[in-house]
């Protein structure tokens, strides 16, 4: 698998600039068809906003380097031997498949008895990436060329100097690939992860997590469709400028790691 992201200065331009704004337009286009004449004063202000996406980017960040510590290990594990493989590896397909949300209720439960909800909600980012982490990582180290292998093997590579010097460079590409698709569905399920009290028994909103999906949740529920739309907005330019300035940058620099 591989993405590939604007090169030229028409199609950076358009990427950074042009199509973030008019996702942006159509999304103010079509809060304004649904209006309502609730009050809005008091509610939250763009520098609100701003420091709630930071407070989301924190926890996505932290999910995905939990991702890719617990993600690298077991992909090399599942790929040590064949019988290892055959024991594994349909083992984390059944748990890629149960859908995510049924292990929620169960995880919030049990950080809401220590008090740290932050847990919770990285606790079920983490669960989202891992498996795009681990299955795109189990791809990448079966396509390693047996003449690296080898070659490793006379140089006496073994342990912890092989993981380093041939496993992670060599499955680098396709591990930047599963943290795209990790992070994207770390944004996909942030709503759910911020807004807690719709799984906490008897729960209410102001157990939810500061954040940018919680305000989401809180602007929809309480018709505050302008503040909707903001950080509908800020999260929209916040994604594009990461896809940008920090994906493009690494599939780029990744390209020089793969066998060809």
């Amino acid at each position: 698998m591989f993405l590939t992201y604007p090169v030229s200065v028409r199609e950076r331009l358009y990427s950074l600039l042009i199509g973030p704004l008019l996702v942006a337009a159509a999304i103010y286009l079509v809060v304004s068809l649904f209006q309502t004449e609730v009050a809005e004063s008091g509610v939250a202000t763009w520098h609100v906003l701003v420091e709630a996406s930071f407070a989301t980017l924190a926890r996505i960040t932290v999910a995905y380097i939990l991702a890719v510590v617990v993600g690298i290990p077991l992909a090399i594990l599942a790929t040590h031997n064949r019988l290892l493989e055959k024991i594994l590896l349909p083992v984390f397909d059944v748990l890629e498949s149960v859908p995510i949300l049924a292990f929620f209720p169960v995880v919030v439960v049990m950080f809401v008895r220590w008090d740290f909800m932050e847990g919770a909600a990285v606790s079920i980012l983490f669960l989202s990436m891992l498996w795009n982490i681990v299955f795109t990582l189990v791809g990448g180290l079966k396509i390693i060329p047996q003449d690296i292998v080898n070659a490793a093997r006379i140089f006496g590579l073994s342990g912890f100097a092989y993981v380093r010097r041939v496993l992670i460079p060599a499955v680098f590409p396709q591990l930047v690939i599963g943290s795209v698709l990790a992070v994207a569905q770390g944004w996909n399920l942030i709503i759910i992860a911020e807004a807690l009290h719709t799984y906490i028994p008897h729960g209410n909103p102001s157990q939810d997590l500061f954040g940018i999906g919680s305000i989401l949740v809180s602007a929809a529920a309480n018709a505050h469709n302008t503040v909707f739309a903001e950080a509908l907005v800020i999260m929209v330019l916040m994604i594009a400028v990461l896809n940008l300035f920090v994906w493009q940058r690494l599939i780029t620099y990744s390209q020089r790691f793969r066998f060809d």
